[in-house]
C-alpha cells in the first residue's frame, strides 16, 4: 500500500499588497510649499545674483571709458592751446596769456616730445607726491580697468601724468600733468549715475526673466508636483487635469497622467490578485481534505480482488497525482519570492543524477544520457539547481512520453562546460519539440509546452531560480528531433 500523499496549503500574499505604512502627514502640510527650500526661492536668488553681476559687469568697463575720455578731452584741450600758442608770432602772446590757454581744464603742465626731445610747454609746480604715468599708447585691458578704482580709492593728492600720441601737431607724444581730485570727483558721479541706471535696468530685466520662468516653468511644476504628493497620498484620487502644452512641460503633464492611471489599474489588479490568492488559499485546504479522503480510499481499493477496480485505480492515482502537482506548482507559483540562494561549489553529476532519479528517468524508459567533464562543478544553491534540473527533466520525459510512435522511450541528454565566467548547462531530449506557436510564450505563466495536464508553472519559476542565481534559462532550438534548453550560471 502506498503512503497517502499531501499537499501544502497556506498560498502567501506578497507583503507590498498591504498598505504602506506612512507618516502622520495630513495632506495639505504635504502640499504646503516650503519657500526655503523652493525651487521659485533659488530662482529668486539666482536672479539677484546674476542680475549683480550684469551691473558689475556694465560698470566696471564704462568707468574705465570714462576716464579714458575724460584724460582724452584734457590732452586734446591741452595740445590745441599749444598748436594755437605756437603758430603767433614770438612775443605776440604774453606769458600769463599762454600759461592760462595750456592750462585749460585743470591742466598743471604740458610736455611735447619729438625726435626723442621734451619740450616743456607750461612749467609743472612743485608736487608732494610723484605723479603717476598713464600712457594712453600702451595699455592693455587689465591696466584700463583698474585704473579707475585707483583714483577712487587713491590717495588724495595723487597728480596723473599722461602721454598720448598727438593729432592736431607733430611729435611722438604730448604729455600733460593733472590732479586726480577732480577726475575722482566726476568719476565717482559718472558711477553712481550708472549704478542706478544699470541697476534699474538689470532688475527690470531680472524681474521680467523671473516671471517669465515662473508662469512657464514654475506653475507647471507646481501643479505636476501637486499631483504626484496627492497621488502619494491617495492614488485614487483625481489628479491634474494635464494642459494642452505641446513643449517639454506638456509632454511630462500628459506622461505623468497616463503612468498614473496605470499605477491604479495595477494597484486595482494587485488587489483583485490578492483576494484572488486568498481564495486560492482557502480552496487548497478544502482541497487537500479532498485529496485526502481520495487517496485514502485509493488505498483501500487496492486491495480489492475485483479486475475493474485493478484497471481503474492506476487512472485513479494518476488523477490524484496530477491534482497534488497541480496544487503544490500553484502554492510554490504564488510565494511573495524565492529564498536568495545559498551558493557552494558542487559537482554537477550528483545533481543530474539526483534530479533524473525524481524525474522518473530510468533505463527501458526515457533514460538520463550524460556528457559531463569529469568532476565538473557548479557555483549554485543545491536546493534550487535541483528544482530547475528536475523541471527540466519532467518535461522532456513527458514530450518523449507523449510521442504515440515512441511507446515511451527516448533519451534526455545533459552536457556542460564553460564559457567565460559562466557554466553553460545543455539539457536536451529527442521527443517530438515544441509547437512553434508556443516556443515563444513557454516561460509565462500557465502555459504548458506539450502536457494537456500541465499547471505550464514549471518553467517559469525555473527561469525565476535561474535569474535569483544571476543566470539564465533559455530555450535554444527546438524541432522534430526534440529541445534543448540551455541554463547558464555565473561561477
Amino acid at each position: 500500500m502506498t503512503e497517502p500523499r499531501t499537499i501544502e496549503t497556506g498560498l502567501q500574499t506578497r507583503p507590498d499588497t498591504a498598505p504602506a505604512v506612512r507618516p502622520p502627514i495630513t495632506l495639505r502640510e504635504r502640499l504646503t510649499p516650503h519657500a526655503p527650500d523652493g525651487l521659485s526661492s533659488r530662482l529668486l536668488l539666482l536672479t539677484v545674483v546674476f542680475t549683480l553681476a550684469v551691473a558689475a559687469l556694465i560698470i566696471v568697463p564704462s568707468a574705465a571709458s570714462f576716464q579714458e575720455r575724460w584724460l582724452m578731452d584734457r590732452l586734446q584741450a591741452a595740445e590745441l592751446a599749444s598748436v594755437g600758442v605756437e603758430a603767433l608770432p614770438y612775443s605776440a602772446v604774453e606769458d600769463s596769456t599762454a600759461e592760462q590757454l595750456l592750462s585749460i581744464g585743470g591742466v598743471q603742465s604740458v610736455v611735447v616730445g619729438e625726435q626723442g626731445v621734451r619740450r616743456l610747454l607750461l612749467q609743472a609746480p612743485n608736487l608732494p607726491r610723484a605723479p603717476e604715468l598713464i600712457d594712453l599708447r600702451r595699455r592693455n585691458m587689465g591696466a584700463r580697468l583698474l585704473d579707475p578704482w585707483k583714483t577712487l580709492f587713491g590717495h588724495p593728492d595723487r597728480s596723473i601724468r599722461v602721454q598720448a600720441k598727438p593729432r592736431y601737431r607733430s611729435g611722438d607724444f604730448i604729455e600733460i600733468l593733472a590732479p586726480a581730485a577732480p577726475l575722482k570727483t566726476e568719476l565717482k558721479g559718472f558711477l553712481l549715475n550708472s549704478l542706478f541706471k544699470s541697476l534699474v535696468i538689470a532688475l527690470v530685466a531680472g524681474g521680467l526673466l523671473y516671471a517669465s520662468l515662473s508662469f512657464l516653468v514654475l506653475q507647471p511644476l507646481r501643479r505636476v508636483t501637486r499631483s504626484i504628493e496627492r497621488f502619494a497620498a491617495d492614488p485614487e484620487s483625481e489628479g491634474e487635469t494635464p494642459s494642452d502644452r505641446h513643449d517639454e512641460i506638456g509632454r511630462v503633464e500628459r506622461e505623468l497622467a497616463r503612468m498614473q492611471e496605470e499605477v491604479r489599474q495595477s494597484l486595482r489588479s494587485r488587489a483583485r490578485l490578492v483576494a484572488l490568492g486568498e481564495a486560492v488559499a482557502k480552496i487548497n485546504h478544502d482541497l487537500r481534505n479532498m485529496l485526502t479522503s481520495a487517496q485514502m480510499a485509493s488505498e483501500r481499493l487496492s486491495g480489492s480482488s475485483d479486475p475493474l477496480v485493478a484497471v481503474a485505480l492506476p487512472r485513479l492515482e494518476r488523477a490524484l497525482g496530477r491534482a497534488a502537482a497541480l496544487a503544490r506548482n500553484v502554492l510554490e507559483y504564488g510565494r511573495s519570492e524565492e529564498p536568495e540562494p545559498q551558493r557552494k561549489k558542487m559537482l554537477l553529476a550528483r545533481a543530474v543524477a539526483a534530479a533524473a532519479e525524481d524525474a522518473g528517468l530510468e533505463e527501458g524508459g526515457v533514460r538520463l544520457v550524460r556528457d559531463l567533464p569529469p568532476r565538473f562543478a557548479v557555483n549554485a544553491d543545491g536546493d534550487q539547481l535541483h528544482r530547475i534540473l528536475v523541471n527540466l527533466m519532467r518535461n522532456a520525459r513527458q514530450a518523449v512520453e507523449a510521442a504515440p510512435d515512441r511507446q515511451g522511450r527516448g533519451a534526455v541528454t545533459v552536457r556542460a562546460g564553460v564559457e567565460g565566467a559562466e557554466a553553460v548547462i545543455l539539457i536536451s531530449d529527442d521527443g517530438p519539440g515544441i509547437p512553434p506557436r508556443l516556443a515563444e510564450r513557454l516561460f509565462e505563466p500557465f502555459v504548458s509546452g506539450s502536457k494537456t495536464d500541465g499547471t505550464g508553472l514549471g518553467l517559469t519559476i525555473s527561469r525565476e531560480l535561474a535569474a535569483a542565481h544571476g543566470g539564465s534559462l533559455t530555450l535554444v532550438d527546438t524541432g522534430a528531433d526534440g529541445a534543448r534548453f540551455e541554463l547558464r550560471l555565473p561561477n
